[in-house]
């Protein structure tokens, strides 16, 4: 973990960046150097963020990992009670709300994330309401991502295009009815691009180059995922791997042919024709979950484009 956390370093000295980490389970408070790791963070000054689970904080555990630069904690709600619990475990929702209670009191910001499928997308625009509600610091909302084709097209799970649009019209409206909230709503799903787009809430800078990427999914500009045994991939939630950190430097590996594979817009079915390509690329490990390849069309766009 030393090595590992030595080479995103140098990485980010090497590339004139700040290197922000999110470290992240199964639940790592119960990793046996857990707290060894984040004095070592705290040794080299690092910002950090944590995803993990409610189930192991108390109040000393918070305060020491705020002690420690911990700037975020992230949890999970699903649903209200009866879906998240369903989801995870019985009196999981009662102990997430009492997480976020401990996790604001020490210092740290409190992080909600929801991931939404056509099992839960109703309720969402209600854990909108109680984010705000509970003065969360960040909500956010990602798609869910199949593990297998199979999976996919489980007509309890997946969302057509309209349907998407739909959900994303009441979760508009609910982000409208909190815009002075102190809790910041992450539109975290590029296809909100797109959406805005159409509402004339953004306007696409025409004289950008036609092969200019400046914002839209992350793969492959400016994050990285490192797997337990040192496995760099180009992304956390699809099959990407580029090679091990433990025999290639991180910078090395981030310039290499293979790493290159990932930046090559002009190769994505329908986005590589799409006037907001620079900004948007919906979620190219949906499609991958759909297809096994990440340049095919996202599954929930509704943007029709020029053939």
């Amino acid at each position: 973990m030393i090595h590992v956390t030595n080479q995103i370093v140098d990485f980010c000295d090497r590339i004139n960046r700040t290197p922000y980490i999110y470290l992240t389970g199964g639940d790592p408070i119960l990793h046996p150097d857990f707290w060894r790791l984040l004095e070592y963070f705290h040794e080299k000054k690092l910002r950090f963020c944590i995803m993990g689970n409610p189930f192991h904080l108390t109040a000393d555990v918070c305060r020491r990992m705020h002690d420690l630069g911990c700037v975020k904690y992230q949890v999970s709600l699903d649903g209200l009670e009866k879906t998240h619990d369903m989801f995870r475990k019985p009196g999981s929702y009662k102990a997430t709300l009492e997480a976020i209670r401990l996790i604001k009191a020490s210092g740290m910001w409190a992080a909600v994330m929801s991931t939404v499928s056509k099992t839960n997308h109703k309720e969402i625009p209600a854990l909108i309401d109680l984010a705000d509600e509970l003065g969360v610091d960040v909500y956010a909302v990602g798609r869910y991502c199949p593990t297998s084709i199979e999976k996919a097209y489980d007509p309890d799970i997946h969302m057509t295009p309209q349907e998407y649009k739909a959900y994303m019209d009441e979760c508009f409206e609910r982000y409208l009815a909190h815009k002075n909230s102190r809790t910041t709503y992450q539109l975290k799903d590029h296809l909100w691009t797109l959406y805005k787009y159409e509402k004339g809430l953004f306007k696409p800078d025409g004289s950008l180059p036609a092969n200019a990427v400046i914002d839209g999914c992350n793969c492959g500009r400016n994050h990285v995922t490192i797997l337990p045994t040192g496995m760099v991939c180009a992304c956390r939630r699809m099959e990407s791997e580029i090679g091990s950190v433990m025999n290639t430097s991180l910078y090395d590996l981030w310039t290499s042919a293979k790493f290159d594979e990932y930046r090559q817009y002009d190769k994505f079915v329908k986005c590589s024709k799409c006037r907001l390509k620079a900004y948007c690329r919906g979620c190219p490990a949906v499609a991958y979950g759909y297809t096994h390849n990440m340049y095919d069309a996202d599954p929930q766009c509704w943007m029709e484009v020029d053939e």
